[in-house]
């Protein structure tokens, strides 16, 4: 299961500083970034780096010629508007875009500025909330629809798994109708997950917060900021504060003057490196480490990926060639300085194909193609 090419897609309503975090996020200008809605057309896609001071510590005792850390794939999708899943405003075009990714950074304005005009003429994050979550929800009533029938159809038959399948879709059908996420419909049958899962609905996707704030707003919070967390406990998802507007400034400077910069404003670590992290939790997502002379690199794998899978990662071949693998846990490594050590001290193991990857495992696979 290679993992390239992981998505988590940044949604909002227009105007409420996407496409200035998305720049921020790529420290580029890919996307335009204009105080009016619809300013970005096609999803651009930006590939970051996943923070991860492990690899600095790998790379400082290895001394490779390259250092590759795990990286994730934003795509900046343009802002959705209400009436956006009959077509307004686009809607269609960019709903299409949010199915195609695995996960979404739900972008909500928390900051109040007369001079950044919102859509709907005020500030207001439970409104905006739900006017996202409603389109979203429309439009998967709409992939709804086709299954159920089908399924309807098939059910006179009086085959017993489709009018199960068709069960399934009216419960799902009146979960959605009371503006309910899909991925909040309780699932009782390895059926039902598969069911739901070949859909790729909208609102099955795990969801994150990005409140977009003022400088005020990121370091002391405010009762829009309140409002969103008020929000995503009831739902179980986690809110990422950031000033969209401080990140853009914060990638212009030169490398040497950021940590002043941040530190000048009270702030430990860019924003950015909360929300990468974030989005990369949020995925399901580990890191183990291959380490030696040519490159010391970080390798994104599922939680719960057993050691076989990991290998897939790097190349196929591997994974269906796999013999075993070679283990030595970070803490060890960084403990005692080097793999010979590590190696002397007994503490390198050979795992076989049941091993389940621990986070920050460095690894070396031992296959036959």
């Amino acid at each position: 299961m290679c993992l390239v090419g992981i998505q988590c897609g940044i949604v909002g309503l227009p105007n409420v500083g996407k496409s200035t975090l998305f720049n921020a996020i790529t420290a580029s200008s890919q996307a335009a970034a204009e105080n009016y809605p619809f300013c970005t057309i096609e999803p651009n896609t930006g590939v970051v780096p996943v923070p991860d001071e492990r690899i600095r510590l790998l790379t400082s005792l290895v001394n490779p010629a390259r250092e590759v850390p795990a990286t994730i794939e934003f795509v900046d999708i343009a802002g959705l508007v209400k009436g956006a899943s009959q077509g307004e405003g686009l809607g269609n075009q960019f709903l299409a875009h949010i199915r195609d990714v695995d996960a979404i950074a739900h972008v909500v304005r928390a900051f109040d500025d007369p001079n950044v005009i919102h859509v709907d003429g005020s500030i207001n994050p439970k409104r905006d909330i739900e006017v996202i979550e409603t389109e979203l929800i429309l439009k998967d009533l709409e992939t709804l629809d086709k299954k159920s029938d089908a399924a309807q159809r098939k059910s006179k038959t009086g085959d017993p798994k489709a009018r199960a399948e068709s069960d399934f879709y009216a419960r799902l059908r009146e979960h959605l109708e009371k503006g309910r996420l899909a991925k909040y419909l309780p699932l009782i049958s390895d059926d039902e997950q598969l069911w739901l899962r070949e859909m790729h609905l909208l609102t099955a996707k795990p969801v994150l917060y990005v409140a977009n704030t003022d400088e005020h707003g990121v370091t002391h919070g405010n009762a829009y900021i309140d409002t969103i967390r008020e929000i995503a406990e009831k739902e179980n998802a986690r809110v990422v504060p950031i000033c969209a507007k401080i990140e853009m400034e914060l990638v212009e400077l030169p490398e040497t003057e950021r940590a002043d910069f941040l530190r000048d404003l009270g702030l430990k670590e860019p924003g950015l490196n909360a929300l990468v992290t974030a989005a990369y939790d949020l995925l399901g997502l580990q890191t183990y480490f291959t380490a030696g002379p040519k490159e010391v690199r970080a390798w994104t794998v599922r939680k719960g990926a057993k050691a076989p899978e990991a290998a897939a990662v790097i190349h196929t071949d591997f994974e269906k060639g796999f013999i075993r693998a070679e283990v030595m846990k970070l803490g060890d490594f960084l403990r005692l300085k080097s793999e010979a050590a590590v190696r002397e001290a007994g503490l390198l193991r050979s795992e076989g194909r049941e091993y389940i990857v621990d986070d920050g495992d460095i690894m070396h696979f031992r296959f036959n193609v």
